[in-house]
């Protein structure tokens, strides 16, 4: 089970921190992502990161922008959101791949999703 917390109503140019918590056991055999789907459009590919932190995919519209981490002792994942723009608005997904890649993950592959959490940018 994977349940995210941390969204919000921010105006442009906020920061917001996003988190997922896992239940269950082998954190760590599990690639983490995150996903977003906006009003009206599909769900997209946002982050990913590998079971050691050592791979991390960003798609291009939040490269630079956004960080993603996990926290292996807390069964957590984190994305960091700086510089919200008008754009970043919809809800966001939490998933965990059982040993898929990151890259498979950017084409959204994943075994389990959260249930979502808002994040509105609006002056």
């Amino acid at each position: 089970q994977l349940v995210e917390s941390g969204g919000g109503l921010v105006q442009p140019g906020d920061s917001l921190k996003l988190s997922c918590v896992a239940s269950g056991r082998a954190f760590t055999t599990y690639s983490m992502g995150w996903f977003r789907r906006a009003p009206g459009k599909e769900r997209e590919f946002v982050a990913a990161i590998g079971w050691n932190s050592e791979t991390t995919r960003y798609a291009d519209s939040v490269e630079g922008r956004f960080t993603i981490s996990r926290d292996n002792a807390k069964n957590t994942v984190y994305l960091q959101m700086n510089s919200l723009e008008f754009e970043d608005t919809a809800v966001y997904y939490c998933a965990a791949g059982y040993f898929i890649t990151t890259a498979k993950m950017v084409n959204g592959a994943a075994d389990f999703w959260g249930q979502g959490t808002q994040v509105t940018v609006s002056s």
